[in-house]
This record gives structure tokens, C-alpha cells and sequence, in this order.
């Protein structure tokens, strides 16, 4: 037998099935993961990479993969300074980089990598996880950062050269140097009497090779993953400038975050951080070895003279003048007295 349904009494029916349907379909929207994309210049294989994969599987299984944090390694999402600017607009979520490709937004952001500032990684990770971390990461909020705690390593930075050993500052007068364009080391090696050029350093090797510049300055980890033993005779341990990187996002967006990710992002990101420094330690180790082996020879020089030098040059006071009286105090309470 047929039911005849009035107007009024099908519509009735129809709000309650889809009343019934609602909440299925909300609890779907509420199931959809939450896509979030990590940007950084370190290689796929290299562990500022491989542990913030590791942090985003964990933070999957936190969230009951309600959150999938995609890792984009080798600069795929753009240059460092397009993905800050991308993080800051909100076309990235979270990115690594050096405080030094920050300070050009926030000064204070490079202050790590000053000459000599940190005589170890003691010293390093007092100051990064202390008051002067604490500083520089209150500074990147006023941008709309938010920073997270824990810093990853990327190595001091030690120079190489194809011509002599760097034992003290007059092996580096007129020497010509590669330094990435940050003012603050060119600044320094101007200093110390070298002529810096600032190359990319995906020209470097070819730079090396032709002998447009006798040497350069990077972490011992990469100057193997780089071949640049192949074109370089000698490593100084000058350990001239600690370089690490914040891992940093949108702060809105952060913040728009169920608080619950929230606490799963900064654990595991901070989980991560501390790994990876592990890893960069056992890393500096295994490459001086295996640059011996390729045939570099090492040294390490006396940092005192450099030091004394870029003192007397005055290159304390124009970058304590740059930094702030507040920010220069804060490093000064872990390098001792610079200026």
C-alpha cells in the first residue's frame, strides 16, 4: 500500500535524515589529517633531515594520523631565504635555517655565529638552550615566528685551503676565501686580513677547482658530503664560528593548531633536535678520519691570536653596536668578554 506523504511531513523527514547523516559527515571532516609542509636546505641523507622525518612519523602516530607533516629536503621548496618568506606568508608551515639567513629579518637572529664566541659544544648548547636562545627566539616572534626550543647543529666551521695550513692570522692575509654572502663572516675574515668572496656554494667546487679562491669555511660533515677534499689540501680547525639551525613556522598557523598537535609537534620536534646533535658529533668525528684517509692534512691552531686581532680591529664593537648592549650581554655570559 502506497503512503502518501504531505509536503510538510516529507521536509520533516528529510532535516531528520539529514540530521542523522550530519554528524557522520563531520566526524569524517574531524578524521582528514592535517597536512603540514617542513622545508629545508639539508640533503635527504643528511640528519637534519632523516630526524625530522623520523619526528613527523612519530607525531603521525601521536595524533592517530591526524597529522601528516610532509618533509621537503634539498631546498625543493626554494631557496632559504624564498622559504622564509613562504613560512612567514603561510605557503610553508615550519622550515630549518641558520640564525645568520634570519638576521637580514631580525638582527639579533645571527648573533650565534660571531668569531670565537664559543670555545665548545658545551658552551654552544648552554647558551642555545639558555638565555641567549630564549632571547633570539622572543625576537623572531615579534616577526611571526614561532620558533621551537630546541636548535639543530650544523657544525663550527673550519677552513680548508689548496695553497698552506692556517696556524695563525698571517697565513690568511690576502688569502682568498669563499664565505657564504652573510656580512657578519665577511666582515670577520676582512678582519683577520683575507679577501672573502662570497660565492654560492653550489659553485664552489668549480670556484676551488679553477682557483678563483684558495679556500673556504664550512662544517667537517660537509666538507666531505661535498668532495671538496678533492680540490683542497689542508684543514685548519679554526673552529671560528659555531652555525646552527632553528626549526621555526607560521605563528598564526601554529597557533590556530589543535593544542593537542601542538604538544606533539614541539615534543617530537624537540626529540628530534637532540638526536640530531648526536648524530653531528659522531659525524665530525667519522669525517676528520675519513678526510685523512682521502689525503687532507689537519691542524689546529691557537684561537687566542685570532681572537686578539679581531679585537684590535674593532670587530667586537661594530657588531656589538649592531647587536644591542641587552643581546651583546647575553652572549658575553657564556663566551666571557669580546668587546
Amino acid at each position: 500500500m502506497a503512503i502518501l506523504l504531505t509536503r510538510r511531513q516529507f521536509g520533516a523527514l528529510a532535516a531528520g535524515g539529514l540530521a542523522m547523516t550530519m554528524p557522520g559527515r563531520q566526524v569524517f571532516a574531524q578524521a582528514r589529517p592535517i597536512k603540514l609542509k617542513y622545508g629545508t636546505a639539508f640533503p635527504a641523507d643528511h640528519p637534519g633531515t632523516l630526524r625530522i622525518k623520523e619526528a613527523a612519523e612519530a607525531i603521525r602516530k601521536d595524533t592517530g594520523g591526524k597529522v601528516d607533516l610532509q618533509v621537503y629536503p634539498t631546498s625543493q621548496l626554494g631557496s632559504e631565504p624564498d622559504m622564509i618568506s613562504q613560512v612567514r606568508a603561510g605557503a610553508i608551515d615550519f622550515m630549518s635555517t641558520a640564525g645568520t639567513n634570519l638576521q637580514t629579518l631580525v638582527p639579533v637572529a645571527g648573533i650565534n655565529g660571531v668569531a670565537f664566541a664559543f670555545k665548545d659544544y658545551a658552551t654552544v648548547w648552554a647558551a642555545m638552550d639558555g638565555e641567549l636562545g630564549a632571547f633570539v627566539r622572543t625576537a623572531l616572534s615579534k616577526v611571526n615566528l614561532h620558533v621551537f626550543d630546541k636548535c639543530l647543529d650544523n657544525g663550527y666551521r673550519n677552513i680548508t685551503s689548496a695553497i698552506r695550513p692556517v696556524n695563525t692570522p698571517e697565513d690568511l692575509k690576502g688569502f682568498k676565501l669563499r664565505v657564504p654572502g652573510i656580512p657578519l663572516w665577511i666582515s670577520m675574515f676582512k678582519a683577520l686580513g683575507a679577501s672573502p668572496t662570497a660565492i654560492p656554494f653550489g659553485e664552489l667546487y668549480s670556484a676551488l677547482q679553477t682557483k678563483v679562491v684558495d679556500g673556504q669555511e664550512n662544517p667537517l660533515a660537509l666538507i666531505r658530503s661535498a668532495k671538496l677534499y678533492e680540490v683542497q689540501k689542508f684543514c685548519s680547525l679554526t673552529g671560528h664560528t659555531w652555525d646552527g639551525h632553528f626549526i621555526f613556522g607560521n605563528a598564526r598557523k601554529f597557533q590556530a593548531l589543535p593544542a593537542e598537535v601542538q604538544a606533539s609537534l614541539t615534543a617530537n620536534l624537540a626529540a628530534a633536535a637532540l638526536k640530531q646533535r648526536e648524530d653531528i658529533a659522531r659525524l665530525n668525528t667519522d669525517a676528520q678520519a675519513e678526510l685523512t684517509r682521502l689525503g687532507i692534512t689537519f691542524n689546529k691552531p691557537d684561537p687566542a691570536p685570532f681572537r686578539k686581532l679581531l679585537q684590535s680591529a674593532g670587530f667586537y664593537t661594530e657588531w656589538k653596536k649592531k647587536y644591542g648592549d641587552e643581546a651583546w650581554a647575553k652572549l658575553e655570559r657564556y663566551s666571557g668578554p669580546l668587546a
